[in-house]
């Protein structure tokens, strides 16, 4: 039976006084569709599911909440940390009062905690509507549909994966990049870790599809794409080629007009010389590298079942500074773990000064029922977790500045995209340098206004420990380099409607167009965390 979701449900607010009325079937129907909202928890995999989602509603007839409550609130879980459920809860606890003054409205959980806990959460929150699992996001609208006509709660989980979720509709959050997934799941077994659990054995995609799916979005205006996958170099596991990754990368050099390729992440047991080659030698492979180390001790690493040492890690990142010598690298690190001692975190205290990373994404270790870790001996009190966690930080803050600070006097090619929170105050704009480094750069006074998707050149004037700074010394114009995600950024302002004027930066415009797609903005939104509060 085929399902579709009617667009003739009361409309969620009411016209405004003095408003035209609506002069085509088309806008009506606009004005009376349930409009939606997810909301993201965790990694870039599940920023880029959540467009998944996106697409898969605006598909069957939803529109984006723009103004107002939303009528059908998503959210995608992560399991990865402790805090994941209490997130999760908390969220769930406000939506509960909203939703009993907001007639027909519907909650939905889906991601890897909905695929972790199943019935969990509906024991806990009966008022949740749909349930479903990391591998069926494709059936949410169904579901949606099938909770009202019913009238109860539906739960979908399925064991694997019932289509790759590349073939959904995308609702892409940006003109200029996006993420394109060459890969699900994981085949490592790392005892800490509860993904492979939720998104099953890896599954990998044919290079001919992951390809049509980069130049179909460099056709819709983007330059810069991120390769996604649980260990992104285990790519071609599945068909039997171990060098596939590095293929893949020189394969996506070749596409015209895709201007920056990045990826993440990486394993270091997989990581092999013909990927650093393919990275130096493809000029549209950004000089950034995220390569988790996790721990610097190799009898944690041992333990974690982490399969390298520090030296083979090390070795690694030697390699490829010699063939990227401007390379930016950046890694994730587990403080902890059950069973480390002072002098296990004393190595990892060596190896990331060793490293000179040029961020870090830190975490406390936490306990994830399902893995082995939570049930090994020597859990380490969290006191001394915490004490520990504030020593690697502030190593991590010092060895971070000091790269940024090399920086100074370089000029970097900043991709635009949405500023900084204190952007406004400071006549800024940002983005991101070839390496990835966060840049403030200056708008001077008469200078022409980049766009999102617009490249401009800049000095680095002054650096701190997670962003650079490139003001105008001299008052001259802004260097900015028109591209076509710019000219795509402007068909979709335009085609959604009329952005006002930002009044910090003269033609800069406010507020996010009704496609959902960034704006250069004043007022501050909330913005997906990778590392999910911590440093």
């Amino acid at each position: 039976m085929t399902l579709t979701v009617p667009t003739t449900a009361a409309p969620t607010s009411a016209s405004h006084p003095g408003e035209a009325p609506q002069e085509t079937a088309r806008e009506q129907a606009a004005e009376d569709a349930r409009t939606y909202e997810v909301r993201t928890f965790g990694c870039q995999m599940n920023v880029h599911d959540s467009e998944r989602l996106s697409g898969s509603l605006e598909a069957a007839g939803y529109v984006r909440a723009v103004d107002g409550q939303a009528d059908v609130v998503v959210i995608n879980t992560c399991a990865v940390r402790e805090n994941a459920d209490n997130k999760l809860y908390g969220n769930l606890g406000m939506l509960a009062s909203v939703k009993k003054s907001h007639a027909g409205m519907q909650i939905a959980v889906g991601g890897c905690l909905a695929q972790k806990d199943k019935n969990v959460i509906l024991e806990k929150a009966p008022w949740v509507d749909v349930v479903f699992g990391t591998h069926n996001m494709g059936s949410l609208p169904a579901l949606l549909e099938r909770s009202r006509h019913n009238g109860e709660a539906q739960l979908e989980i399925l064991e694997s994966l019932d289509v790759f979720p590349s073939t959904l509709p995308t609702k892409r959050e940006s003109t200029h990049s996006g993420w394109v997934s060459i890969s699900v799941g994981c085949n490592n077994t790392c005892t800490f870790c509860i993904v492979p659990a939720l998104r099953g054995k890896e599954k990998d995609r044919r290079a001919g599809d992951i390809l049509a799916e980069l130049q179909a979005m460099v056709d819709d205006g983007a330059i810069e794409v991120t390769l996604l996958g649980q260990n992104v170099n285990s790519y071609g596991v599945e068909f039997g080629d171990r060098q596939a990754f590095g293929k893949l990368l020189r394969a996506a050099g070749t596409i015209e007009g895709l201007e920056r390729v990045r990826f993440t992440s990486p394993h270091p047991a997989a990581f092999t010389d013909d990927v650093i080659d393919a990275m130096a030698e493809t000029d549209s492979v950004m000089p950034q590298l995220h390569m988790p180390l996790q721990s610097g001790s190799d009898r944690i690493l041992k333990s974690m079942k982490r399969s390298y040492r520090s030296a083979k890690f090390l070795g690694i990142l030697d390699r490829v500074r010699a063939k990227i010598p401007l390379a930016a690298i950046s890694t994730d690190i587990i403080v902890g773990f059950p069973g480390e001692t002072e002098e296990d975190f004393q190595d990892t205290l060596r190896v990331v000064e060793l490293a000179r990373f040029a961020s870090a994404f830190t975490f406390q270790y936490s306990i994830r029922p399902g893995t082995p870790a939570a049930t090994m001996a020597d859990q380490v009190p969290k006191a001394v977790v915490q004490e520990r966690y504030e020593r690697l930080t502030a190593l991590q803050d010092r060895i971070s500045w000091e790269e940024n600070q090399k920086q100074v006097g370089r000029t970097v090619h900043v991709l635009v995209g949405a500023e900084g929170k204190k952007d406004a105050a400071t006549h800024r704009l940002s983005g991101r340098a070839e390496d990835s480094r966060l840049v403030h750069f200056e708008v001077p006074p008469h200078s022409d206004l980049p766009r999102p998707g617009d490249v401009v050149s800049v000095v680095v004037t002054d650096a701190k420990p997670f962003h650079l700074i490139a003001d105008s010394t001299d008052g001259s114009p802004l260097v900015i380099r028109r591209t076509r995600a710019g000219d795509a950024w402007d068909r979709a302002a335009a085609a959604s409607c009329a952005v006002p004027a930002s009044p910090a930066i003269p033609g800069a415009p406010v507020g996010r167009v009704s496609l959902g797609l960034p704006a250069l903005r004043v007022a501050t939104a909330p913005i997906y965390d990778p590392t999910d509060g911590e440093r």
